[in-house]
């Protein structure tokens, strides 16, 4: 994957629904490059999907909690269960105290409350401790162009070292 693919990459993931000539115009590709190397990028599993994206609290999950789950046995093999409470969004095993992370939303603080109880019900779990979130100031993707400004950076710190991502674009076309 070259830089090329990383721009039209962070161009889809702000806005999916863009034609193949925006795309490649932004890029310096034309139309049916821009088609192509996306067509790749699914191909390889890069793109693994387009989606929406949704205001949770227009759809009524207007409540974010992250979940510690604490455990008395190995909980990799439980994803399935974690996976059956469509309240989960994320769920990831993780090192530390706890043994699962898990992302939930929900409409209220009483559909939380329920939600935790079906998390202590699964085979293994032995204690939850939640985080509710009051504010969220911002979520960003992933940034396919970071290996592009890490390697357009190096460890220098003169001028330009904190350029623009455009600027960092545009530099690598040729």
């Amino acid at each position: 994957m070259d830089h090329v693919d990383r721009a039209l990459l962070a161009q889809l993931q702000q806005d999916a629904t863009q034609s193949y000539a925006a795309l490649g115009q932004v890029v310096g590709l034309s139309a049916g490059a821009a088609h192509e190397r996306v067509r790749k990028l699914r191909e390889r599993g890069v793109i693994r999907r387009t989606a929406v994206d949704v205001d949770p609290a227009a759809v009524g999950g207007g409540v974010l909690a992250y979940v510690m789950v604490d455990s008395t046995s190995w909980m990799g093999d439980s994803a399935q269960d974690f996976a059956a409470l469509p309240e989960i969004l994320e769920a990831h095993v993780i090192a530390g105290s706890a043994s699962v992370l898990v992302k939930v939303r929900t409409a209220t603080t009483e559909q939380l409350q329920d939600v935790l109880r079906r998390i202590y019900a699964i085979d293994g779990v032995s204690g939850t401790q939640a985080t509710v979130v009051l504010e969220t100031f911002f979520e960003r993707p992933v940034d396919p162009r970071l290996t592009d400004r890490q390697e357009a950076l190096g460890t220098q710190e003169g001028p330009g070292a904190h350029e623009a991502p455009q600027a960092l674009i545009d530099k690598k076309r040729p």
